[in-house]
């Protein structure tokens, strides 16, 4: 027996119908999602918009899923119905979850393992910006490259979701940050404490050279192509390259997607102490359960002493998805857009 409170008779999501552009995204109103053994229904008041949702439905996301699908990494909302089975989670409660897809909907169905319970008070929107961005950053600094106070990072499309955190997870660390980004986005990375390189312009490679002689503790790169390698070259002895996207894969086609893996594989047969390394925050979330609540967790407290202070471009009804997916494509974001499925 499941339970429930008394939602709307149906359900509302944005679907991508075929693989493609901004287009592709669709309004559909379909049934309300019963929600199986294990599993709870969640009345998604955010979700996120990522370059994951563009990746997807391009089709260049690597186990990406096939159309029909809602994409939407990342969500947080009220659970609203219980499936069998599940026990540590009561009707009423906010939370939030990392869903891969399913985000840009009214109501999604989460498995119980996979909530982390949201703390009174906070800005829905402030808050699904941690779930994938700043875990992410987190994982990617603290988990893998283990950096400590006064090393330093180098962090390309800094004023983006993921970049932003890093920034201000690097704050609180203590390291010395460096970040690329456009001219107007410089003065957000100066106020967020990195020093600004302007990747059109500026070579990064030689800039980060010219202010770091014998270079970074730590480069994370989501761009992939010939960037990984170039990032690779930053690092000091004993640095350590994360990358973790592949934007590249989006304005220059596959090739160049494969162009960078190959790269990264090359870096590993590499001397001089470097490391390079891949990060997905999902199959890290898979393999260590108790990594992303303990994470999240913490950034959630981190939250609520405004320790962090999400960097959010838009707001916008699930209705304008397709709007949202349209800016992120252009480059036209400064931190996270937010869908509200409600408004």
């Amino acid at each position: 027996m499941w339970l429930m409170t008394t939602p709307s008779p149906r359900n509302a999501r944005v679907v991508v119908t075929r693989l493609g552009g901004p287009e592709v995204l669709q309004w559909v109103e379909d049934e309300l999602p019963v929600p199986a053994a294990g599993h709870v229904r969640v009345k998604v008041l955010a979700a996120g918009v990522a370059y994951a949702d563009l990746l997807m439905r391009k089709g260049l996301y690597p186990g990406g899923p096939k159309p029909p699908f809602a994409p939407g990494y990342d969500i947080v909302g009220d659970i609203d119905a219980v499936g069998p089975d599940v026990s540590e989670f009561k009707i009423g409660q906010r939370v939030a979850a990392l869903t891969m897809t399913g985000g840009y909907s009214r109501f999604t169905v989460v498995p119980a393992m996979h909530l982390v319970v949201v703390p009174d008070g906070l800005d829905p929107a402030e808050a699904v910006s941690l779930v994938l961005n700043y875990v992410t950053a987190y994982q990617m600094m603290r988990r893998v490259a283990k950096l400590s106070a006064g090393q330093r990072l180098l962090v390309h499309s800094a004023a983006g979701g993921v970049g932003t955190a890093a920034l201000q997870v690097g704050k609180i660390d203590g390291l010395v940050m460096y970040g690329t980004a456009s001219k107007p986005k410089h003065s957000l990375l100066a106020d967020l404490g990195a020093a600004p390189i302007d990747y059109r312009s500026e070579d990064f490679a030689v800039r980060i050279h010219e202010l770091v002689p014998d270079g970074v503790d730590c480069v994370l790169d989501p761009i992939g192509g010939t960037t990984w390698w170039k990032s690779y070259g930053c690092l000091r002895r004993g640095g350590s390259l994360v990358c973790y996207g592949v934007q590249a894969a989006v304005s220059q086609g596959k090739l160049a997607a494969g162009l960078g893996f190959a790269a990264l594989g090359i870096t590993k047969l590499l001397p001089g102490g470097r490391k390079a390394s891949w990060f997905n925050v999902k199959s890290t979330r898979d393999q260590h359960p108790d990594w992303f609540r303990e994470d999240l967790d913490q950034l959630l407290q981190y939250l609520t002493a405004r320790q962090i202070q999400p960097v959010i471009k838009e707001k916008l009804p699930l209705r304008e998805a397709q709007h949202a997916n349209e800016m992120l494509e252009k480059s036209q974001v400064v931190g996270k857009i937010v869908l509200l499925p409600w408004e």
